[in-house]
């Protein structure tokens, strides 16, 4: 299948898988309340996890990423930083590292889903940087690195896929260390 059918695909589907993420989000109760009206965050829980995660920063393997939510592939822009299904993750260059809000609402959050966990200190295999949490907009936690709060890109479907790197001239993988690759796909 071309990259243009892919991705035609891909953005057709994209209505739907969102519309079952926010049906299944409405089933879920945590007993809380929510803040719906504006979808942005309110306030950041970062939490350091150093004993909670390897620093070294080589590519890792399927068996030490097993339960991390975060680790290290290698692509085609060099190794970088994945979610434990070996989907790459980006940082959005509007965001204000540390702020614990994501500049990503609304339609954006469409295009670029955040990287979420269900706890405030996320297991990661090979990634540095300091790893903490925001509010994620449907009461998880999304997780950050070195503050920038991650997202995943809607045309990129398969591992190792880079597709969303520059896109728009904002969006950005991160290599092994945390940092943002500013080299174009």
């Amino acid at each position: 299948m071309s990259r243009f059918a892919r991705n035609r695909y891909a953005r057709a589907a994209a209505p739907v898988a969102a519309a079952a993420v926010l049906v299944l989000a409405g089933c879920s109760d945590d007993g809380g309340d929510t803040d719906t009206d504006s979808g942005a965050y309110d306030q950041a829980t970062r939490t350091t996890t150093e004993s909670a995660r390897t620093t070294e920063s080589s590519p890792t393997t399927p068996a030490e990423t097993a339960g991390a939510a975060l680790a290290v592939a290698g692509s085609e822009l060099g190794d970088i930083v994945v979610d434990g299904r070996g989907m790459t993750v980006y940082i959005f260059d509007r965001d204000t590292p540390g702020s614990g809000a994501s500049a990503c609402t609304g339609e954006c959050l469409v295009e670029w889903p955040p990287v979420t966990t269900d706890t405030s200190t996320p297991q990661v295999a090979g990634v540095g940087g300091e790893i903490g949490t925001i509010p994620g907009p449907d009461g998880t936690q999304q997780i950050t690195v070195n503050g920038w709060p991650l997202y995943f890109y809607v045309d990129d479907t398969a591992p190792g896929e880079v597709d969303g790197q520059g896109e728009g001239g904002v969006w950005w993988v991160l290599d092994a260390a945390g940092q943002k690759v500013t080299t174009e796909n």
